[in-house]
């Protein structure tokens, strides 16, 4: 994916995240939909994790405006909030021979519509008014580190660690670090 700019990069995101629900609702077994949450918790929390390191601080900066630096990152966190109870139900049901069970069911459409939102708002007004006020090469760059710093972000959600640099700087490669090894432990995909 490679040469991708920052918002080209975040839109794939965007895409794969629409076909992992879609796979959720197609899937012919319990154990594919467990699966799928699983690569859908990982997937989200990486995207929210570079966003919330990288990307708003970024268009904080070039757009001047806080105030909507400050609702995505409100919107992001009951993303993140859903994420963890849906891995947490994962982590305790993930044996289950009949699937996720009914929660799981209901934070999948809840994150599915919190998602949907988010995505309308980041496609139709913040990427948008980014792309008109930031310059190609800027937005290549930031795409090269968004890149980079998805394959050290953490997988797993943690709505209670700080959600801003400087203090996100600090504590996003201690949560990576401890949700591989997590990972690792108990066999969920890897990327």
């Amino acid at each position: 994916m490679s040469g991708l700019d920052a918002i080209e990069l975040l839109k794939h995101d965007h895409r794969m995240v629409e076909q992992l629900f879609r796979d959720f609702t197609a899937a012919a077994s319990g154990r594919q939909r467990r699966g799928v949450i699983d690569i859908l918790v990982r997937e989200l929390s990486k995207h929210a994790a570079v966003e919330e390191l990288i990307f708003y601080p970024f268009a904080g900066k070039v757009l001047r405006d806080e105030a909507l630096v400050q609702r995505h990152l409100a919107e992001h966190m009951a993303v993140k909030e859903a994420l963890a109870e849906l891995d947490a139900l994962s982590r305790t049901n993930g044996h289950a021979a009949d699937g996720p069970g009914p929660r799981a069911e209901e934070l999948i459409e809840v994150l599915r519509r919190d998602v949907e939102e988010h995505v309308r708002e980041e496609e139709g007004e913040l990427m948008p008014r980014l792309r008109e006020s930031a310059d190609a090469e800027s937005l290549r760059d930031l795409g090269r580190a968004l890149e980079k710093a998805k394959g050290t972000a953490p997988t797993r959600p943690h709505p209670h660690a700080p959600d801003r640099p400087p203090a996100l700087t600090v504590a996003a490669p201690v949560a990576a670090a401890y949700d591989r090894m997590l990972d690792r432990l108990q066999g969920r995909p890897r990327t």
